[in-house]
């Protein structure tokens, strides 16, 4: 950023970073805990962690390696670092420059897009289900939250999106969809950037398009389209929990959302994000491991008589036939973590592909519960250790401790 800055500009700047610190930034683990109720509790040895869309894969050997190396260095701040991961990006992608910020992951800047470009008169669309971070986000800048549901063949129905508020400020696209896993066309967006209203923005979530056959957006950031394209390295690299991520767009729209929060880059996220990008074949290999045990896993739901919704990515949703909340916490039971409920399909739970011994034990434990009576899946209600150690300050977005209990 710029530091020749005005007076007025530098308030004005100083009044949206105030209004970003009110905020905080809402990511797939918070909402996996919120849904672990009335039985949650911590993992147990040889859990089966598949409730967050992590991959299991972890870092590439290569990222591990150059993070290593770096660890004498974690005393100090690497802009030069940092750059050399944009110019990386950006070349790998045909980027000019001044295109690409990077982020601590990719909901700081979803979370900041919100707030740039929706209000009280302009609202968030988002589809139902849908990733729900940006609707936290909406709710604190005092948007309106208009959730369509998505067309027959689980993608956005970009046209009813559309449609639905003339005042809209952000069209949110997930692209795939979490949780369904489905793609959306780059017709659609098209579509939705020819006759979105004028101001707005599409912002497009590609956490999950290397797991998928989705066309990506970029190229439409590059005939600076009103969209901004999110990328993170949480899902296909495996590095969610060392947060790296970007926002890509004109830097004209970049700028409104930068005023919120520009901070120092993590340097042991940005060398393993970089080291990962000069991996030719890592994202082939890893969408192939995760595409075989995906169909094997929906192989055996067929031969079982399961209901789910196909997927192109590393999570699917799963007909439970009886409320999901009851079925996740019967799985807790045995040790497997399953991903929560949407209230629009409330008999509908989100499965994490993990390993395959991880979904060999998921096919085992489901199987138990959906033999069980459906009475028999609900334990008594009882309060986890980690709920009881949590203040109010803890939970996520202020929500109550009988909120998380309910």
């Amino acid at each position: 950023m710029s530091t020749n800055l005005s007076r007025r500009s530098f308030f004005g700047l100083a009044a949206a970073a105030t209004a970003a610190a009110a905020v905080p930034i809402l990511t797939e683990p918070q909402l996996a805990l919120a849904q672990r109720r009335r039985v949650a509790r911590d993992y147990a040895p040889g859990a089966v962690r598949i409730d967050a869309n992590e991959n299991p894969l972890g870092p590439c050997s290569g990222a591990c390696a150059v993070m290593s190396s770096l660890l004498p260095e974690g005393g100090r701040y690497d802009f030069d670092l940092t750059q050399k991961l944009v110019d990386t990006f950006s070349a790998a992608e045909g980027l000019k420059s001044g295109y690409v910020l990077p982020y601590a992951g990719s909901s700081e800047p979803l979370h900041y897009a919100v707030l740039a470009f929706t209000s009280k008169e302009r609202s968030y669309v988002t589809a139902d289900p849908g990733y729900e971070a940006g609707m936290y986000a909406a709710k604190m800048s005092g948007a309106n939250i208009v959730k369509v549901p998505l067309a027959k063949d689980y993608s956005h129905d970009v046209r009813a999106m559309i449609a639905a508020d003339p005042n809209a400020g952000v069209f949110y696209i997930c692209n795939p969809n979490n949780p369904t896993g489905t793609i959306t066309s780059r017709s659609e967006i098209e579509y939705g950037l020819a006759n979105k209203p004028k101001g707005s923005i599409l912002l497009v979530d590609e956490a999950y398009i290397h797991f998928s056959d989705a066309t990506p957006s970029i190229d439409l950031v590059k005939a600076d389209k009103d969209l901004i394209v999110l990328r993170t390295f949480s899902k296909i690299y495996g590095m969610a929990g060392l947060r790296c991520g970007f926002a890509i767009g004109r830097p004209d729209l970049l700028a409104k959302i930068q005023t919120y929060g520009m901070n120092s880059m993590p340097i042991l996220a940005v060398a393993a994000a970089t080291s990962s990008l000069q991996v030719a074949d890592l994202v082939p290999e890893r969408r192939k491991i995760n595409t075989d045990i995906r169909n094997a896993t929906f192989s055996w739901l067929t031969a079982n008589n399961y209901k789910f919704i196909p997927s192109q990515t590393n999570c699917f949703m799963l007909d439970a036939g009886r409320p999901g909340k009851e079925v996740i916490e019967a799985m807790i039971q045995k040790n497997v973590f399953i991903g929560r409920v949407w209230p629009v399909w409330p008999n509908y739970v989100r499965i994490t592909v993990g390993t395959r011994s991880e979904m060999e034990k998921f096919q085992t434990a489901w199987k138990e519960v959906m033999d069980a009576p459906a009475s028999a899946s609900r334990p008594a209600r009882r309060e986890s250790p980690t709920l009881a150690r949590l203040g109010a300050r803890d939970l996520p977005w202020g929500m109550q401790r009988d909120e998380f209990l309910s």
